[in-house]
Formats: structure tokens, C-alpha cells, sequence
């Protein structure tokens, strides 16, 4: 009977299983899957060949041909092998394990989450829980009391014990009960279908709005009371139940401390890390996906930017680097921003490195262009590829993925001094407060978060310039105008008399006008994916429907800026 024995050996075709490691390293199996295209997962073997230290890979054997199947010898953590994946494969597609098949114990990894869960119960007054997946349910509970303001966090040095969260786990058990009573936890589907009920019922009550135009005030005066109860009550309902979906960025913010003190620590750099702007609210799908953009974002301000310690005295500078992620409302959508006080970027280094790499550049184009430079694919002007950054999954990485959440990023740099990442993205919320506008006898609807002023316009306030461009003067200001009826090729409508109409829009911190025929109203609309239901529309983020059954397509002010420009 002891015959059978010897068959777990044969989940081990490894080259010598007995061998021993060196010190601080690592024997794991990594199994990856289900992946649409397998072959994916095959690159993370480059990473192996091409970091240094990081370690070894090698392919095993797997009967399903969308999984793949890897030994690995490593001294890293299984939070930075994830860091390192996370751009080729989806970290939930992962699974680390000793090669025994328990799952990898990663003591660093394993002590920082615990951590982190006793400073989030700490933070907002309630005793940290088992983790409950965040893609299947969200966790309701009682507002919590208003948070002193964090103090910067030193990523260098030995961090104390928090307080905060010693008195939390005191508590715990004694609140628990309390907790129970007024928390509640909801599949993420209920919550969508909630969402898009209420959007329905805003479409209802925008149709009988308009519907009732026709009815005479003074004889339906009840009616007339009873639409504007519905049209608060609905607005109000709307509000809470979008609300249910925000979550704060110290959801996202609370990640970074440990990260960037053992990365600092790794580097012997001194960095203190500050967070401003954590009650910042963001739909909870954004989140998710913004999270890998800005851990890599910080990992470059740290690896790339802040200078070791002796160099910051003879520079001038404090021994200690800042960086400082902060979050902001600006208009309808929220702004990220990344800043460090290091050595900023290099102009001469990255127009060498793209005259290098053959692209086409000038020593006169201006900062802006020449900083739009590292977000060329495979750009990297760091002299040694490293786990931290230059790895092959640069900027153009983050741009791409922000920009598939249709955001952008911006940069801002002085050398010597530091610089400055911006992310802003759209709430993406389903209900907007939108301004709808006759073109022609079409209905756009323009954000109404991107729109400054509307005014009358005379034919001689227009002047054209090169190329057939048109500019408008308000108040000593020259602004590029979109003639919408002309760019959306909208047939002439038979009662057009008199003058446009100009409205003055602003997105990304520029400015243009554009000219429709007639101002229809501000009211809240429904947005749909256009993408998802037809193709995706140049100039068009979104569709709605108005409250006489047509369907008005929502403009991208910030894609008619930016066509301005050019």
C-alpha cells in the first residue's frame, strides 16, 4: 500500500526540488487563468529575463489550453509580482501558491493588510471585518464621526504603532453588535438595477413635464403642484441612490503608505508621503480600475523623481522627498494628482532618447509637447531597468488604460524642482445635469458643468482667420467657435431668423464657442453608452432620451476643445 507514495512528486517538474534556495528567496507555482488570449501570459516571462534579481520562471505543463502554469524562484513579495503582472494579466486571474500547493504565505504582504484593515476600522470608527470581495457586494453602514486630518506619512524609517488602531481593535467586539444592527450588505446587480430604474423614472417625469406644457396653469393648478413634488422628489432620490455607488479616495488613497515606505526603504531614499483630498468621492467602478495607473504613477515619482538623500543637501533640499496624491472635484469631473519635489523631468534627456528611438522632434517645441514625449510606447529614459520602474510598462501603459476610462493625463514639470502628474476622469455618473440646445432641428445636450456663459452674437463680432477659422471676441478674449450645425452636417432649419446663439464652454482649462440656433432648457438627463448599444461617435460621449420619446445625442466638450485647438 505505501507503493502509491511517491505520486505527489509528480506535480513537481521542477529541475531539483530537494535544492536548496539561496537566502530570502522563494519557491512558488503560479497559475494564471482562464485567459481569452493565453499567449498574454507569456510576456511575464520576459520580465524575468530582463530584471535583474528578480528571478527565475519556468513553464509547466497544463491540460487546459486557456490556463498557463509557472514555477517561479523569487525573493520578491507576492504584492510586487502582482504590481509587476498587473499589466499583462488581471491580478484576480493570479494565484500564487508555494509549491506545495498551499497558498503562498507572504508574511510582508500578509502583515500589511492586516494593517491596513485595523488603520480603515480605525479610521472610520469600526472594527475591521473579514474581507468580503468588493466586485460582488457593497457595505452600507452608519455615517461615520468626521475624521481629524491625516498627518503626512513618513515612508522612511521605523512608522509607530498607530493609536487609532489599537483603540479600534479594543472596541471591536464591543461595538460589533451595534454594527450588525446598521449595516447592510447589497449585491453590486441590485444596486445597478436600482440605478437604472430611477433613470427610467427621470425619462418619465422629464415626458410628463413636457407633456403638460400644453395645459393651461391656471385650470390644472393641482397638477401643476403635484409635477413639481415629483420633479424634486425624483431629483432627490436620484441623488441618494448615485450616492450609494460613490465611494471615498481613501479607498484607494490607503494603499500607498506601506507600499511607498518599504519601496523608499528598498531605494535608501527618505520620502514623506501626503494625502490631500480622501473624502473625495468617485463611482466605485472607477476606482477599481484607476488603482494599478496611480500605483504606478507613484512607484515612478519615488524610483525617478525623488533624489537620494545626499544629493537632495548638495541640491539644497531637505534630506526628505514629498509626494503628495490629491483628489478634487473640478467641475463634473474629479482631478488626481500625483507631485513630487525631485528632480523633475529632463528636457535634453528625452529629446535625445526620442531622436534616439527616431522620432520626429525639434529643440523648439514647447515643454508641453516635449513632456507628451514619455507616453510613446516603450519610452523610458531610465539607465537601469529595475522591479520598480523602466520595466517595459511605462506611461503609455497608464495613458492608454486612463484613457479607456475616458480620462486624461497631464504633465507639469520644472527641473530641478519636481513635477506634476494630472489625472482627471468624469464622475460617469447615469444621471447628469445637461443643457439642451437646437441645432438646425436637431437637440444636442451639453454638460452643464462644462458651460461658462451664452450670449447673442452679431455677424461682425465673427472674424476668420487662416484656413476658414473663425474667432469670437468676449470681453477681450479671442475664442476659437464651433459652428455645430456645420461639424455634425445638421440640415438648415426653415424658421432660423436673426442671430445665433453662442455658448461659451470650457474643458481642460481651455475655452471655445460654440454656435446653435435656439436654447432649449436646462434639465437632468439619462446617460447612455452609445458605444455599447451602436459605435462610438467622434465628438459624442453619450446618448439620452428626452422626454418626447427622441433620442439626443450628448456632446464630449472636451474632444470640441481640443478639435479647436488644431
Amino acid at each position: 500500500m505505501a507503493a502509491p507514495a511517491p505520486a505527489p512528486v509528480a506535480a513537481a517538474p521542477v529541475a531539483a526540488p530537494a535544492e536548496p534556495l539561496p537566502p530570502g528567496m522563494r519557491r512558488l507555482t503560479i497559475h494564471i487563468g482562464p485567459l481569452p488570449q493565453p499567449e498574454l501570459a507569456d510576456a511575464l516571462q520576459d520580465l524575468f529575463r530582463d530584471i535583474p534579481g528578480l528571478g527565475t520562471m519556468t513553464p509547466l505543463e497544463c491540460a487546459q489550453p486557456d490556463r498557463r502554469i509557472y514555477s517561479v524562484v523569487t525573493g520578491s513579495t507576492n504584492e510586487d509580482l502582482l504590481d509587476l503582472f498587473v499589466f499583462h494579466v488581471a491580478k484576480e486571474l493570479v494565484d500564487i501558491r508555494e509549491e506545495g500547493g498551499a497558498p503562498a504565505e507572504d508574511p510582508i504582504a500578509a502583515e500589511e493588510a492586516r494593517a491596513a484593515a485595523l488603520d480603515q476600522a480605525a479610521a472610520q470608527g469600526r472594527p475591521a471585518a473579514a474581507p468580503v470581495p468588493e466586485s460582488e457586494s457593497f457595505g452600507f453602514f452608519q455615517e461615520p464621526p468626521a475624521q481629524a486630518p491625516a498627518a503626512p506619512v513618513r515612508a522612511a524609517g521605523t512608522p509607530a504603532a498607530p493609536a487609532a488602531a489599537a483603540a479600534g481593535g479594543a472596541g471591536g467586539a464591543a461595538s460589533q453588535s451595534s454594527l450588525e444592527a446598521t449595516s447592510i450588505r447589497v449585491a453590486v446587480s441590485k444596486v445597478d438595477q436600482i440605478i437604472n430604474l430611477v433613470g427610467e423614472l427621470v425619462i418619465t417625469q422629464a415626458m410628463l413635464a413636457q407633456n403638460s406644457r400644453a395645459l393651461d396653469p391656471a385650470l390644472h393648478q393641482q397638477l401643476f403642484a403635484g409635477l413639481a413634488d415629483l420633479d424634486r422628489n425624483t431629483r432627490d432620490l436620484q441623488e441618494s441612490v448615485m450616492s450609494i455607488r460613490m465611494i471615498p479616495m481613501s479607498f484607494v488613497f490607503n494603499r500607498f503608505p506601506r507600499m511607498l515606505r518599504d519601496l523608499a526603504n528598498k531605494l535608501g531614499k527618505k520620502v514623506d508621503f501626503v494625502t490631500q483630498g480622501e473624502a473625495t468621492e468617485l463611482d466605485k467602478g472607477l476606482v477599481e480600475k484607476i488603482t494599478d495607473p496611480l500605483t504606478h504613477l507613484v512607484r515612478n515619482s519615488c524610483d525617478h523623481g525623488i533624489e537620494m538623500p545626499a544629493d537632495r543637501l548638495k541640491a539644497g533640499k531637505p534630506e526628505h522627498g514629498t509626494i503628495t496624491l490629491a483628489a478634487s472635484h473640478q467641475g463634473g469631473s474629479i482631478v488626481i494628482e500625483v507631485r513630487d519635489d525631485g528632480k523633475g523631468l529632463s528636457r535634453e534627456k528625452i529629446l535625445a532618447k526620442a531622436r534616439e528611438r527616431g522620432l520626429n522632434v525639434s529643440d523648439s517645441m514647447p515643454d508641453s509637447e516635449v513632456w507628451q514625449l514619455i507616453f510613446a510606447p516603450g519610452f523610458s529614459t531610465a539607465e537601469v531597468v529595475t522591479d520598480v520602474s523602466g520595466r517595459g510598462v511605462g506611461m503609455d501603459v497608464v495613458k492608454r488604460n486612463i484613457a479607456a476610462l475616458g480620462g486624461t493625463v497631464d504633465i507639469d514639470s520644472d527641473f530641478g524642482r519636481g513635477m506634476k502628474v494630472s489625472v482627471r476622469l468624469p464622475l460617469t455618473l447615469a444621471i447628469m445635469d445637461g443643457m439642451s440646445v437646437r441645432v438646425g432641428d436637431e437637440v444636442y445636450i451639453l454638460p452643464l458643468s462644462a458651460v461658462v456663459e451664452s450670449f447673442q452674437v452679431q455677424d461682425d463680432a465673427v472674424s476668420t482667420v487662416a484656413q476658414g477659422a473663425q474667432l469670437v471676441k468676449v470681453r477681450d478674449e479671442f475664442m476659437p467657435v464651433i459652428e455645430l450645425e456645420r461639424l455634425f452636417q445638421v440640415p438648415p432649419s426653415t424658421d432660423n431668423g436673426g442671430s445665433g446663439i453662442m455658448v461659451v464652454v470650457e474643458s481642460e482649462g481651455s475655452r471655445a464657442a460654440l454656435l446653435v440656433s435656439e436654447l432649449l432648457g436646462q434639465h437632468q438627463v439619462v446617460v447612455k453608452n452609445l458605444e455599447s448599444n451602436y459605435r462610438k461617435v467622434a465628438n459624442v460621449s453619450g446618448a439620452t432620451i428626452l422626454g418626447d420619446g427622441k433620442v439626443a445625442l450628448i456632446l464630449d466638450i472636451g474632444a470640441l476643445v481640443r478639435r479647436s485647438r488644431h
